[in-house]
């Protein structure tokens, strides 16, 4: 039996920051409508039907005009759901893919025609299995010569066994929601500072999105707003942010996209690092090609 996600927010507010042109949703995801893209026997929770049509309308509400889907575990290595809504967006929308090993050559460069720019990696124990390392090390190196990256989602108690690995990819890694670090345990924890470790590399890139994730405070999340600030101001050309609308596997206190937003004034507060986070930034890892 999977577990049943609660239903993205009913009514989110209109942000009061106002973004700049081109602004990019860099993590987000689109599921279903089950009927035409049924879910994956093998997933750990079924997630409400969110639609390319609901995300487009949610966008405009809050100020964003270009998006990145990423496939999520949910869909498994199934990307059709993800394909048609970038086939939908007249060039708007890229997309990050969750491969089999064994894809083809061919399969790889449809999923580039098709506005795929990267794959990911799963080691959240909520989520199942972990990606196994060998095909992880296969795969990478077969979408070096695409241009791609690789992103991985990990718990945060993973980075130690996990950073040799990620050190040795031959790819740019782009680090989800923060390294799902505990929010309440301070800057100093070993987790962020192995986090910080990694960045010091100019291939690792990190999402400071994920705040109702790592956060243990609840809303409005000033516990996992700081972390955010923190590698905004460290690493400015080599962060990303998204609202990972409809936030699966959100146990309560579920999402005002609006509000997510108008955080983005204390993670980014000067022009010039609003404009890198969510338009220079993007368009450097998913447009240039």
């Amino acid at each position: 039996m999977t577990a049943q996600n609660l239903p993205y927010h009913p009514n989110p507010s209109s942000p009061k920051l106002s973004l700049p042109e081109g602004a990019c949703d860099a993590h987000c995801h689109v599921f279903g409508p089950a009927a035409q893209f049924p879910f994956a026997p093998e997933r750990t929770y079924t997630p409400v039907d969110a639609t390319w049509a609901t995300l487009t309308e949610l966008h405009a509400k809050l100020g964003l005009s270009r998006t990145v889907l990423v496939q999520a575990s949910c869909h498994g290595t199934d990307n059709s759901a993800m394909l048609d809504a970038i086939a939908r967006s007249n060039g708007t929308c890229r997309g990050v893919a969750m491969v089999r090993r064994d894809i083809t050559d061919a399969e790889l460069h449809a999923l580039h025609e098709g506005g795929v720019r990267g794959i990911r990696f799963n080691f959240v124990t909520h989520l199942g299995q972990d990606a196994d390392l060998d095909a992880v090390r296969e795969l990478c190196a077969r979408i070096a010569p695409l241009g791609w990256h690789a992103v991985v989602h990990f718990d945060a108690n993973r980075l130690e066994t996990l950073a040799p690995v990620l050190k040795s990819l031959p790819v740019t890694l782009v680090i989800d929601h923060m390294g799902r670090v505990d929010a309440s345990a301070g800057l100093e924890q070993p987790a962020y500072q192995m986090l910080l470790d990694l960045m010091e590399d100019p291939r690792f890139w990190v999402k400071v999105c994920g705040a109702e994730r790592i956060t243990r405070a609840g809303p409005p999340y000033d516990d996992a707003v700081v972390f955010a600030a923190d590698l905004v101001a460290r690493f400015p050309d080599r962060v990303l942010w998204g609202t990972d609308w409809p936030h699966p596997n959100i146990k309560k206190d579920m999402p005002d996209d609006g509000a997510l937003v108008d955080l983005l004034a204390r993670i980014a507060p000067t022009p010039d690092a609003l404009e890198k986070l969510l338009v220079d930034n993007p368009t450097r890892l998913y447009w240039a090609q």
